[in-house]
């Protein structure tokens, strides 16, 4: 049914909230990229920086310095 609505199947719907959540913190808090993976649920901050850039063609890093 989400598929339907949304066009995505459920973990891409997932994964894309997580990312809108992660780009809010990472442009208005100083918390570590680890810190903000751990806090969005990821094990490992590799898996949140892998997911991150694919889905923005940026590193959450990339992405912090682009605010500065």
């Amino acid at each position: 049914m989400l598929r339907s609505l949304t066009g995505q199947n459920a973990q891409q719907h997932i994964h894309n909230k997580l990312i809108e959540i992660a780009k809010v913190k990472i442009s208005t808090t100083n918390l570590t990229i680890s810190e903000i993976a751990y806090q969005l649920g990821f094990e490992h901050s590799s898996s949140f920086n892998k997911l991150f850039k694919l889905k923005t063609k940026l590193s959450p890093l990339e992405f912090r310095q682009s605010f500065n």
